[in-house]
Parts: C-alpha cells; structure tokens; sequence
C-alpha cells in the first residue's frame, strides 16, 4: 500500500511537534510493510535526502510566509500525491485539511490527523483562525478516517461535528529515552548537571515562555537575598521560533537581560543531555495538542511543572505539578519548591505512548481504509 503523507515541513531534525511525530511515526509505518513518501516544504530542508529510515522524501516548494505557505504547500502536495499513485492520502493538522475535499475529490483516500486545534494559538489573526476552523471542519466531516492525538480533541470533534465513526483515539509517542553527559557542552553554556530548570518547545506566545522567565526571575531574586542552597540554579531555554517576530525577539531580550541560557533547536546528543541532567522540566502554555516535549521529559524521569490546561491535564500527573495557566506567582512557588527540595527522580507510566504500539495502530487504520 503506498502511503502519501502532508501536512508537515519535513523530518529529519526539523523543529516543531508535528515534526518530531512524523520523524518517529513513518519509518515504523515502512518496517511494517508500508510504502510510505512524505512530502517536505523544501525551504525547510537543505540535506538533499531522497530517501530517510525507508521514507521516501519529495521537496516541493513553498513560500515561506507564515499565513499562506501550509495551504499552497499542501495544494502541490496533493497534486504529487496524485501523480506519485497514492493508495492513502495522510494529512497532518487542521490548517492543511482545509484541502481534503479536494484530494476527495481527486479519487484518494484520507487520513486526517488532529494535532489540536490551532485557532486558539496567539499567533493566529482573525481571518487565519477563520481558515483553521475551516480545515478543521474540513478535516473532519470529509476524511475517511480521522486519527486524534488526544481524548480532549476526540471530545471536541464529537461535540462540534457529531463525529464518531471511524475517529482513531492514538497518542503521539515518545523514544526510549538516551541518558547521556555531554561535559564539553556544559561548559559551553555555563550550566551545571542538576542545577538548571528546563524549558523546551517553541519560540511562540501560546507557550508562555515569558512566564517562565518572570517566574525564574522571582526565584533568582530571592536566591540572590537569601543567599540560600539553591543560589546558582539557572534557567535553560532550548528552541527558537520558524519565523522571528516581536514576540520571540522580545522574549530572547528578556532572557539574556536576566541570565537566561539559550541553546537555540538543539537535537541528538545536546538534547538528550539536557533532558538527563535537568533540575526539572516547565511547559507553561495556555494551548497544546498533546505535547511531545512533556512526554520526552517524562521519558528520562525528571521531575515536570505544567500549566493545568486540558491536554496536560490528561496526562496524568500529580496534581501537585500543575498550576494555573497564566499565573506566574504559583509557578513561581512550584519551581522554587522542586529547587530547595534535592533532586528526584519520577517513575512515570509511559506504555500508552509507546512508538511501536503506536505505529501498530496507524498501520491498522490504513488496512481498515482499503478495504
């Protein structure tokens, strides 16, 4: 069965959550049987790849401009899909749905993922929210099969489109994590093992880094009163943003005016070593899907302080690594006790988001569309 699949800006080592999905998901697809193309957005890739893990990989131009490049991206790919003889057409996220009648219309079969609903992103303006929820309505009143990363989403989509059939409840997953020390790198940024809160994701609004950094900052100012055991515990911020606007140069300048390391994208052994040796791990964000980043730093055991929005909450944590979203006083408390406490190390149940599980998922809902 050959397997088409959109919707995302490239893998390998491409930033962002849909990325890393995509990255882990398809060369598993492949092993299982699977003749499996993706589609990249070639002004995100530069590697020349044909082909990664057994993935077929076809660049195809797009304009890098925030509102429309997704759409026309999409657009071409369809058309590829088509002439490249696709027996499925896999489409990932609402804003590329927006053309799944199309591709209906073209005679293929769809796979539609739902990543989350991203209208409820800040970085969205009114008519581009207006488009989002067309692709989602899109997405799932005329795919054949409707894949949802997360039980909030499954709810939601019941709730506004009646949809029940044939809507896959699948986790986004998570690799078995790669402990590891990386020295040289340490010294590189300033930073000591254990001695660092860790923030990781996208340089974007919705994901409230610059609560974390007012919060850090209000530790820091008391370590710096007190002069207490805790005194010298940094904050890493490891990402960057697709497209630098006033919201990521602003936040970049409220760091580095309060200390605050930045690693920029980081991959492989550099962010696996961050992930081993960190104090603790913040995700402060008002909107997620199912955050791959929470689920990787819950794979190497660290302790984790989350905003209390639904899709963390369906995670599962104890309720005392919650705080409420936007409220920077009680995220301040809750890292300021994880850092006068000694380190810990948390024992977290991650079978459900098991890659392998995952991908035997998947696989059944592309041999249940053919039949």
């Amino acid at each position: 069965m050959k397997i088409v699949v959109t919707g995302t800006r490239g893998i390998p080592n491409v930033m962002g959550g849909v990325e890393t999905h995509c990255e882990e998901l398809f060369p598993r697809i492949v092993r299982r049987g699977f003749d499996v193309t993706l589609i990249r957005r070639k002004s995100y890739v530069g590697d020349g790849l044909k082909e990664w893990n057994g993935v077929k990989l076809v660049d195809v131009e797009s304009p890098k401009k925030k509102s429309f490049e997704a759409i026309i991206h999409t657009f071409r790919a369809i058309n590829e899909a088509k002439r490249l003889g696709a027996d499925v057409l896999h489409v990932h996220a609402i804003g590329p749905a927006l053309l799944v009648p199309y591709a209906k219309l073209l005679g293929m079969k769809v796979v539609f993922t739902h990543h989350g609903p991203d209208y409820d992103r800040d970085k969205w303006g009114t008519a581009a929210k207006t488009v989002l929820k067309l692709g989602e309505r899109f997405g799932c009143m005329f795919a054949d099969d409707v894949i949802v990363i997360s039980d909030v989403i499954r709810n939601l989509i019941k709730r506004k489109y009646g949809r029940t059939k044939r809507v896959h409840l699948i986790y986004n997953g998570v690799s078995q994590p790669e402990a590891c020390d990386y020295p040289e790198y340490f010294d590189e940024l300033g930073i000591e093992k254990g001695r660092y809160i860790l923030g990781m994701c996208r340089f974007v609004p919705e994901k409230n880094l610059h609560h974390l950094v007012e919060a850090y900052c209000k530790i820091k100012n008391e370590q710096l009163r007190n002069k207490n055991s805790a005194d010298g515990v940094k904050l890493v911020l490891a990402g960057d943003t697709d497209f630098e606007d006033d919201y990521s140069r602003g936040l970049k300048e409220m760091a580095r005016r309060n200390g605050v390391v930045l690693t920029g994208f980081v991959k492989g052994r550099k962010l696996h070593s961050l992930l081993t040796n960190c104090r603790c791990y913040c995700l402060p964000s008002s909107h997620e899907g199912l955050p791959i980043a929470l689920l990787e730093a819950m794979s190497y055991g660290v302790k984790v302080i989350v905003s209390d929005i639904p899709a963390n909450l369906e995670v599962g944590l104890d309720s005392r690594d919650y705080f409420h979203v936007g409220d920077v006083d009680a995220l301040a408390a809750k890292l300021k006790g994880v850092v006068d406490r000694p380190l810990e190390h948390v024992d977290y149940d991650m079978r459900k988001y098991d890659w392998e599980k995952i991908a035997d998922q998947v696989a059944g809902v592309y041999n249940g569309i053919a039949q």
